[in-house]
């Protein structure tokens, strides 16, 4: 592999005066491209031989420093070596940062990724849902493909981490692998974990996400509408497998679950409250919050469908559901038969829960958060989009207390 490389001291003029000594720095240049290191040393700049970067002079101090010079050169020799042996790309910063730590061992991007990763998912179901493993598995997967494409190299220091480095892995994940704005930045936000993993153990000095400052794009979030809703519940289907399919995506319309949440859902999660009713007391698994929904009886409805389905009477569940990626698949056949164009995911009904179900029948935003499981109403608002019958709803009760209150200003003026 063909590089180019040279080494050069050189002095600093950072004083004016005469016999004011000046510091000794080290100028590494690999491929063009260089970088510079202190080597802790000073000297009067009268004494300085700029040609051949070393002392003037045979005295005792001239000739010690000179053997110095002459250390760390054959030291960055060595170095570049073990480096040209290796028989992979490397720059003037590998190079510097191999002489400074030559004690000690480098940490690599994708062995601190690794690592967080392997300990991630031995608390996967403790601690971490076994999706948010599967994002940081992909995240690493792209970092990994973003330093062979950018720096033509299998891993990457991570002590040289900066801005640079971070700017440009968003605009990779933007460019090379066609990701949106928010996608890209859920990326950039693991990523972002992993650097500052770095930075607390010391690997690295100052986190380079520090002046890193980016904004999610407000996203609209597709929900059914009443109509579309009734004629998911009102569609006939003689296939079981999609029949349970659709009973499920109605499920979660009217309690407003995730996926993973009625997957998980079993007796115990089913109680009484003190009026009799029955609701849904669980934690969700992508947050741990708490939540409590009381069953309205088209959930009910469902409930009782199944509750003789050898999956239930096991015990295993209150509600068989298939894999998430086969309800998808047969959520857009459920989709075309009743005439829906809309994206219908397994996630979409929890978005018509809070804002169909709920939202625009007068529930208080608060309560549906609750019921979500959220822990931030903003998380809440973005879910609930208040659709323009709410808003026609109210401003016509609006209408009728000014219409009131005008009446009555007009009686008092027929009296006077």
């Amino acid at each position: 592999m063909n590089t180019s490389f040279s080494q050069l001291f050189y002095i600093k003029r950072r004083h004016l005066e005469k016999r004011v000594k000046v510091p000794i720095y080290l100028r590494l240049t690999v491929n063009g491209k260089r970088t510079e290191l202190s080597i802790s040393k000073r000297i009067d700049p009268e004494k300085w031989n700029a040609k051949t970067g070393r002392v003037r002079g045979s005295g005792m101090e001239a000739v010690a420093l000179n053997q110095y010079l002459d250390t760390i050169r054959n030291k960055v020799n060595k170095v570049h070596q073990r480096l040209v042996e290796e028989d992979k790309p490397f720059t003037a910063l590998d190079m510097k940062n191999l002489f400074q730590d030559k004690d000690k061992e480098v940490k690599m991007v994708l062995d601190v990724f690794d690592e967080h990763n392997r300990q991630m998912k031995k608390l996967v179901d403790k601690e971490f849902a076994i999706g948010t493993w599967k994002r940081y598995h992909t995240t690493k997967n792209h970092v990994a493909e973003f330093i062979l494409h950018e720096y033509k190299r299998e891993d990457f220091p991570v002590q040289d981490v900066d801005i640079k480095f971070i700017t440009s892995f968003e605009y990779f994940m933007k460019s090379v692998k066609d990701c949106n704005h928010n996608s890209a930045l859920k990326y950039m936000n693991n990523f972002k974990k992993i650097v500052r993993l770095a930075v607390a153990n010391g690997w690295i000095e100052r986190d380079p996400f520090y002046n890193y400052k980016v904004k999610f794009k407000w996203v609209d979030r597709e929900f059914l509408s009443a109509e579309e809703l009734q004629r998911m519940v009102d569609l006939e289907i003689n296939w079981p497998r999609i029949a349970m399919v659709r009973d499920m995506f109605v499920f979660c319309c009217y309690t407003g679950l995730a996926y993973i949440d009625v997957k998980k859902l079993n007796l115990d999660n089913l109680v009484r409250n003190i009026d009799g009713d029955l609701w849904i007391e669980a934690k969700r698994t992508k947050t741990n919050a708490k939540f409590s929904i009381p069953l309205l009886p088209t959930a009910l409805t469902i409930l009782e469908k199944y509750k003789d389905h050898p999956k239930v009477l096991d015990g295993e569940c209150v509600l068989p559901v298939l894999s998430n990626q086969k309800a998808n698949a047969y959520l857009k056949e459920i989709g075309d038969l009743c005439g829906i164009k809309k994206n219908l995911t397994t996630h979409l009904a929890r978005h018509t829960f809070a804002t169909t179900v709920t939202l625009s029948n007068g529930v208080p935003i608060e309560t549906v958060g609750k019921m979500l499981g959220h822990k931030d109403l903003r998380t809440t608002q973005h879910y609930a989009k208040i659709i323009n019958k709410k808003v026609g709803d109210d401003m016509a009760v609006l209408k009728e207390k000014l219409a009131g209150i005008e009446i009555k200003e007009g009686s008092k003026k027929l009296r006077n």
